[in-house]
């Protein structure tokens, strides 16, 4: 192996990175790419031996992927287990608004920007009703 080639490896290697992390987003392979594409930056800077730009990479990498976990780490969208699917049940608790009456256990409420079929206590259009269950397609409300 050619000393002065080094540099070439590892930013090679912050390319494949790179472009793994565009095939298996998971936001480990983009920080993995930076101590990469740094280890490259300092092997041609400094003349160093491929064990301590081993070491260099492991440092870089493990520092890398801790402040972006840090630093990005809250936006990692959790979802209830199970409701993927089942979106309809992820509104329970949610206050929403008659716009058809219910009359007879039966009406329309008013979710976002779309109405849904709903069943519960009689009331009147305008009035703000709690989600308290879903049965299928409808929301089973109580008056807020």
């Amino acid at each position: 192996m050619n000393p002065a080639s080094l540099p070439w490896y590892w930013a090679t290697a912050a390319l494949v990175l790179a472009a793994l992390e565009l095939h298996a987003p998971g936001a480990y392979f983009i920080w993995l790419a930076g101590a990469a594409a740094v280890t490259a930056g300092l092997a041609f800077a400094i003349d160093t031996g491929w064990e301590w730009q081993i070491v260099h990479f492991v440092l870089l990498g493990i520092i890398a992927v801790l402040l972006g976990r840090q630093v990005f780490g809250h936006r990692i969208v959790r979802r209830a287990p199970g409701k993927l699917n089942r979106r309809a049940e992820a509104m329970i608790g949610t206050t929403v608004t008659v716009v058809d009456p219910i009359a007879g256990g039966v009406g329309r409420v008013q979710v976002g920007d779309s109405p849904w079929p709903a069943a519960g206590p009689d009331m009147a259009v305008g009035t703000l009703a709690r989600i308290v269950r879903v049965d299928g397609t409808t929301l089973v409300v109580d008056q807020a």
